[in-house]
């Protein structure tokens, strides 16, 4: 699979290239006008850009194949990147906005207000908006059909981690423009501090939102419980299987997982599909009177019953990669 066609890089590479003219923009402004919500903004622009990077860094080796250190592949990669991503924007966009707020109120500087300042929030907005709606857009083609929350829900870490940035770069924005024209009307520069503070805690609690999901991907996230009822029933559905005991499942990268079950195989099943109908009764015929002979029977029955097992099992595994394309390691274990 190429890195184009694996799901997030689009709205990753496009936030990338966005959010790099979008920071230079912005610091060119926050030289020339001198405020504070400004430069936060440049340092959340910033943060959001060398986050993205990480995130496709984790998108490009979770693409790497299995071997021997890990023979599940490297599919949390993109996880383990995320989170490191989402830890960024926490301390580094959250963090420095947070401080450099504060240190604006202990020492304001005044704020002069020019078309630069007006010229580079609309092209922000623009290029923001634009990258927010691709990130929307790959999430709505890969989950049509779905309610939003369900969408949000089901989307993978990395276009969320990208959507979020976005949000928050569009509503930044718009904090930005507020906090400037209300410290340029009230001549107080306490708005543009306060603007500062506010990006800090939208900041704040999308890497908040960002680092629950990673984590729970990374400490083993079971597949949705609709989907493990389904296999569950699945199996329960199969003739050889008597019942499952138990089923244990873990996200090995995004919508990828592995499955563990303990099965209790149907003795009734097996014996007919070693020795089948009439089979079975001319075996007996022949051995019911030849002690010898029916311990040769019963040591290639012992034989041939555990074969048919695993020719089973394997049969089994077959159909629940088909029908379920996302489960791709299984290990089926006979109570």
């Amino acid at each position: 699979m190429s890195l184009q066609n694996t799901s997030g890089f689009l709205p990753v590479a496009t936030a990338i290239v966005g959010n790099t003219l979008v920071t230079i923009a912005k610091f060119i402004a926050a030289a020339v006008s001198g405020s504070s919500v400004l430069l936060s903004e440049a340092i959340h622009s910033t943060a959001d850009t060398l986050n993205q990077v990480l995130l496709l860094i984790g998108l490009r080796r979770s693409l790497k194949k299995a071997d021997d250190k890990f023979e599940y592949g490297y599919g949390n990669e993109r996880f383990f990147w995320a989170l490191i991503s989402a830890c960024g924007i926490f301390f580094l966009g959250a963090g420095f906005t947070a401080y450099h707020g504060f240190m604006s109120f202990i020492h304001p500087e005044p704020i002069e207000f020019n078309w630069i300042v007006v010229a580079v929030l609309v092209f922000a907005s623009i290029a923001e908006c634009y990258t927010f709606y691709i990130a929307v857009r790959e999430i709505r083609w890969q989950f049509a059909g779905l309610s939003v929350r369900e969408q949000l829900k089901a989307a993978d870490s990395t276009t969320l981690a990208v959507l979020l940035e976005d949000l928050v770069a569009i509503l930044g924005v718009a904090v930005a423009i507020v906090a400037i024209v209300l410290a340029y009307i009230t001549n107080n520069t306490v708005w543009d501090a306060l603007g500062s503070l506010v990006i800090a805690a939208l900041l704040g609690g999308s890497a908040i939102v960002l680092i629950i999901r990673n984590r729970g991907y990374l400490v083993g996230r079971s597949m949705p419980q609709e989907m493990q009822d389904a296999v569950i029933e699945f199996l329960n559905a199969d003739p050889a299987i008597e019942r499952v005991t138990e089923l244990k499942s873990a996200a090995v990268g995004w919508n990828s997982y592995r499955i563990t079950c303990e099965v209790e195989f149907n003795g009734d099943s097996l014996a007919r599909a070693a020795y089948g109908g009439t089979a079975m009764r001319d075996q007996y015929d022949e051995v019911k009177n030849d002690f010898e002979l029916f311990k040769r029977f019963a040591a290639e029955y012992a034989d041939r019953v555990p074969r048919l097992m695993g020719r089973k099992i394997d049969e089994i595994e077959k159909n629940i990669r088909a029908t379920f394309p996302s489960i791709r390691h299984i290990d089926i274990e006979i109570n």
